[in-house]
């Protein structure tokens, strides 16, 4: 098949159609039965909550195009209006499976297993009643704010993301006229309330709406309630910055974070059955149309799931018998970080090995006399951060240090000034990411003088410097003090803080510089060699796919016999089974109880293999509009470690998904296969090595959300 053939849009998926086939992967992990039925819950609650997301941003962002009368076509052909009528009908249909699977599957189990869900008020016993109402009357009314509509307060602004019950009212003295009310359903209140049972019995639960819905009288005295119903809006939440006309960017960023909450109401969810008069009233004063409504049979926001996965009593409905992290063999709590990794290159692998040493490679740099400077990178760091705490104790101490501080970081914008703040406070040089780029790459750099002279140590990464998403998302990351890999990361920082790019480089490759032609530039050499005869081999391990240069490189290496094995999370715009491609391309996608986050790359190059790990995806931003790094692994013992991770993902046959022909998603035929569950048996081999070490640690390890998309 020719290049030419490739560039049909045909042969392309596009992105937000197969974001969505993420999140049905996700769902279908609710409603599989092998699965505890907690954390069936957990995933349900995650499949709503990676929809929210969505539709703040990428729909928020196609609904602008079309505002805005962008007609350009996407790689699969299709423009922004015929886009968003191909996600109005997914979503649709994804919401009505959600809450089948709620409402038919999850509830009667719950009932079975000893928790009671009161669905409606309506339903409460009479002493249930009594307790919900004194609940009412002692934590939930004082925090309530009633708010009528009339010719002297106009329609309230509805928050982005709140719940709120309206409500159509009469005044009791002149019945004629219906007026419009609302309440909103206060955040900082528990939304699950435990109604007290006698021991031996279900435990019971009530929703926080339904427990003011009953009491929505009281809110309104001198009115008759004819109706009240719940409603929730999603606003978008995606903002443009005009980064070359903002004087100061952190500035700018706060002043748009404000507008987030007010931005144009994109979907509206209603209950199912909700008055006519009033549903209108909501839709006019909000300017939704009617495909944006989501009529709901059930609960709005199922997010409230994750709590309700927290209530004692169940364990015995959860996954058990996860033992992570572990201590990293060789790296006790007490050793001296410097001296292991002047012993050889360590590759971490998280969160089966435990984040500690990132953490206490920048506190012992802190403290460390003979170190002279820490650089770093940040893009998403933690709520209570250890590694902000050492940068601004290594501040403190004398030494100099660069931090570039990601402002642009997608709803980690808030945090991120709250912290960039801090390190300026404490005498960081901070920079606040580069005009028109996002800093995306994860690298700390350590400058330490030694008997010989200055010696550079380099953390490289696939994840971010947050010491609680590493319990959570899979990455790798490596310490080494390599001459050449330090030299780089100094001119990486040099470029980041004064734009002055080195005539060449070492190790690392940089996007948006370069990155993009070394994929290229890899691809096309396993194409050449299979061409001569001496075969090729592609495995690449990240979370989306959707460069078309890189799938149409893809596409042509498989025509001429590479074999390439995708192992993609999330989005994935190639497809499988093309003329001219055989059965050389296939793809899987595992969804388990962490979060697939490594962005892992083995090319055979003809016996002489090379392995790399980065901070990018295999997507047009990461590649054309990030800083992101590429960092190769080069000590035998490492490679084998990521061969290991690539070999097993590719064994899996419990969490893997295969992409079809047809463009869909199938689980692993599990007939006549032995069940093998990778991230299970990283697990495995995680507390095996501790134990052989001698350093077992265990901990309960929740599944994690899994909706940052990075």
């Amino acid at each position: 098949m020719s290049k030419g053939n490739f560039a049909d849009p045909a042969f392309y998926g596009n992105r937000e159609l197969s974001w969505l086939l993420f999140d049905k992967r996700v769902l279908s992990e609710a409603r599989d039965k092998q699965n505890p039925l907690f954390e069936r819950l957990k995933f349900l609650s995650i499949s709503a909550s990676n929809l929210d997301e969505f539709f703040m941003v990428r729909v928020a962002s196609l609904k602008d195009m079309v505002n805005a009368g962008y007609e350009k076509p996407d790689i699969a052909g299709m423009t922004p209006a015929e886009q968003l009528a191909a996600i109005n009908k997914e979503t649709h249909e994804l919401v009505q499976q959600q809450y089948s699977t709620y409402n038919r599957s999850l509830l009667p189990l719950l009932r079975q297993s000893g928790l009671k869900v009161i669905e409606r008020h309506e339903d409460l016993t009479p002493e249930e009643a009594v307790y919900v109402d004194n609940f009412y009357e002692e934590n939930v009314y004082p925090v309530l704010t009633p708010m009528a509509v009339d010719s002297s307060r106009p329609f309230p602004l509805i928050r982005n993301k709140s719940l709120n019950i309206g409500a159509l009212v009469t005044k009791k003295k002149d019945k004629k006229e219906l007026e419009f009310a609302t309440v909103q359903v206060p955040s900082v209140l528990p939304r699950i309330i435990q109604i007290p049972t006698e021991e031996g019995k279900s435990k019971a639960v009530i929703l926080l709406e339904e427990v003011i819905e009953r009491n929505i009288h009281k809110l309104f005295l001198n009115y008759d309630i004819v109706c009240a119903h719940p409603f929730r809006i999603m606003r978008n939440a995606d903002f443009s910055l005009e980064e070359d006309e903002a004087e100061d960017l952190l500035k700018e960023i706060e002043k748009q974070l404000k507008k987030r909450q007010w931005g144009q109401a994109i979907r509206l969810e209603v209950e199912d059955g909700i008055d006519k008069k009033l549903l209108k009233i909501i839709k006019q004063e909000l300017s939704i149309s009617e495909e944006d409504i989501y009529r709901i049979d059930g609960p709005l926001d199922l997010t409230f799931l994750m709590k309700m996965y927290g209530l004692s009593g169940f364990d015995h409905l959860k996954e058990q018998g996860y033992a992570s992290p572990q201590p990293v063999p060789g790296l006790s709590a007490d050793c001296d970080i410097f001296e292991e990794i002047r012993k050889g290159d360590i590759l971490l692998h998280h969160p089966y090995e435990t984040f500690s040493p990132v953490v206490d490679f920048i506190r012992q740099a802190a403290k460390d006399k003979d170190v002279l400077a820490i650089k770093q990178t940040l893009y998403r760091v933690s709520g209570n951060s250890p590694i902000i705490a050492a940068l601004a104790q290594a501040a403190e101490n004398g030494k100099q240090v660069s931090v570039l501080v990601e402002l642009k970081a997608r709803f980690d914008e808030e945090n991120n000034i709250v912290w960039a703040k801090k390190l300026e406070k404490a005498g960081c040089h901070v920079i606040y990411g580069l005009v028109g780029l996002k800093t995306h790459s994860k690298i700390t750099l350590v400058v330490r003088r030694e008997e010989d002279g200055i010696r550079r140590y380099v953390h490289l990464g696939t994840g971010n410097y947050n010491d609680a998403t590493a319990k959570l998302y899979t990455d790798v990351g490596l310490l080494t003090c390599s001459a050449s890999i330090g030299e780089d990361a100094t001119a990486v920082f040099n470029m980041l803080s004064g734009y002055s790019e080195p005539l060449s480089w070492n190790k690392l490759s940089l996007a948006p510089l370069w990155l993009k032609d070394k994929f290229l530039y890899l691809i096309n050499r396993e194409k050449e060699n299979a061409k001569a005869g001496r075969g090729g081999h592609i495995i690449a391990k990240i979370n989306s796919l959707c460069d078309k240069d890189v799938i149409e490189a893809l596409y042509e290496a498989a025509a001429e016999g590479v074999k390439i094995e995708l192992i993609v999370r999330g989005i994935c715009c190639l497809k499988t089974g093309l003329p001219g491609t055989g059965d050389n391309i296939s793809v899987r996608s595992i969804v388990g109880n962490f979060l697939e986050h490594c962005r892992i790359f083995y090319f055979a190059n003809d016996g002489k293999p090379e392995y790399y790990c980065a901070s990018a995806d295999w997507m047009p931003r990461n590649l054309e509009r990030r800083v992101e790094i590429m960092f190769p692994v080069e000590r035998p013992e490492l490679r084998q470690k990521l061969m290991d991770i690539l070999t097993m993902q590719l064994k899996d046959t419990v969490k893997a998904h295969k992409l079809m022909p047809d463009g869909t998603y199938e689980k692993i035929d599990r007939r006549g296969k032995v069940l093998f569950n990778a991230q299970q048996e990283f697990c495995n081999m995680a507390v095996a090595a501790a134990k052989e070490d001698g350093e077992t640690v265990n901990r309960r390890v929740f599944i994690p959300r899994t909706h940052h998309e990075e």
